[in-house]
């Protein structure tokens, strides 16, 4: 039983955000969802992008990070790849991180609202 029911991001600009996480998380076979307007069985986890609430600024938290499963290391490359050519930045460029565990292979980025995300296979 998955225990997540949604990721909610910050965005100060929705439409690029959706453009970033539909390609970037696309190469992981990832497909974000628009909000259904009750729970669906099935249709979680998924990842939403909103303006805050409050309507403060959507910022980043400082040792938080997101991380998605890819099924191969050329995924993890592809995804940092896409990340770069949409406008995030290189937090950890793709290759193993044998201090997390052997066959661990993974890179970071910040989309362009500073969030962190990761993707990581186990090979």
């Amino acid at each position: 039983m998955a225990v997540i029911s949604h990721i909610t991001l910050g965005t100060n600009d929705a439409e690029r955000s959706a453009q970033f996480y539909d390609e970037v998380l696309g190469v992981l076979g990832f497909s974000r969802l628009v909000k259904p307007p009750a729970y669906e069985k099935g249709g979680m986890p998924t990842i939403y992008l909103y303006p805050p609430e409050d309507g403060r600024p959507a910022t980043w938290g400082n040792g938080t990070h997101v991380a998605f499963i890819a099924e191969t290391q050329d995924d993890v490359r592809a995804f940092h790849a896409a990340a770069l050519r949409l406008g995030g930045l290189s937090e950890g460029e793709p290759g193993p991180r044998p201090h997390y565990g052997e066959g661990y292979y993974a890179a970071y980025v910040r989309d362009p609202d500073g969030n962190k995300l990761q993707a990581v296979c186990y090979s």
